[in-house]
């Protein structure tokens, strides 16, 4: 399919056990997509400016949305791509504990790790690359974005999630959750894009690191483009 810079197409989410339609969504269009990193862009400012502690605070918010709506989010899981409920549930939790580990954590991994290498202070330093852009599969929809994420997030990064087409709401209820636990917006922003558009943004270069889970095919396929 090719498309016009403001043209888009429905994106349907098709429960696997009853091959009924849930959701209808518009794909964004590469002109809107363009616009929304600008904005993910003059997010990383602020972001990234704060100190790792207080970005670290915001993942314990992330934590208990999560485990407030454990069996809402679980259950679209399941609606969506088919994992047995008791699974989805597990993964929810799973997704809460690890955001409760680097708001515990983060400011410790990420601490200046000095190096003796025969001058007066040397030292390894972590610093946020700016925009990253995820391109995520379908079949771990929540646990797979955010132990991406959440480390990413807490160097000072912020995300621009390509997730599989078959998994929409699951994509824009990840980023309703971080809205809820008071992140600003575009700090993490999901387009709903397919693949073609998806190379678009990689080949205009507007983004500033390129993290995939796929295929060995389309890894290649987005390294021939770096």
């Amino acid at each position: 399919m090719t498309l016009f810079e403001g043209e888009s197409y429905e994106i349907k989410s098709i429960n696997p056990y009853t091959e009924e339609v849930e959701w209808i969504y518009d794909s964004f269009s590469i002109k809107e997509c363009r616009n929304h990193i600008e904005k993910s862009l003059a997010a990383f400012s602020g972001w990234s400016s704060l100190s790792v502690e207080n970005r670290a605070k915001y993942f314990s918010n992330v934590g208990e949305v999560l485990r407030l709506n454990v069996d809402n989010y679980a259950k679209i899981i399941t609606t969506e791509m088919g994992k047995p409920i008791r699974q989805s549930r597990n993964k929810v939790q799973k997704c809460a504990w690890l955001c409760e580990y680097y708001a515990e954590n983060a400011a410790r991994l990420l601490k200046d790790e000095l190096v003796d290498i025969g001058v007066e202070k040397s030292y390894v330093t972590f610093e946020p690359l700016g925009v990253i852009f995820w391109i995520m599969p379908w079949n771990v929809p929540f646990w797979q974005v955010f132990r991406f994420a959440v480390p990413a997030m807490c160097v000072g990064n912020v995300c621009v999630v390509k997730h599989a087409s078959n998994v929409p709401r699951s994509a824009l209820d990840i980023e309703k959750v971080f809205l809820e636990a008071g992140f600003q917006k575009h700090i993490f922003k999901t387009l709903l894009i397919d693949s073609k558009t998806a190379m678009r943004i990689i080949t205009e270069n507007r983004v500033n690191g390129i993290s995939l889970t796929g295929s060995i095919t389309a890894g290649l396929e987005i390294g021939g483009h770096l």
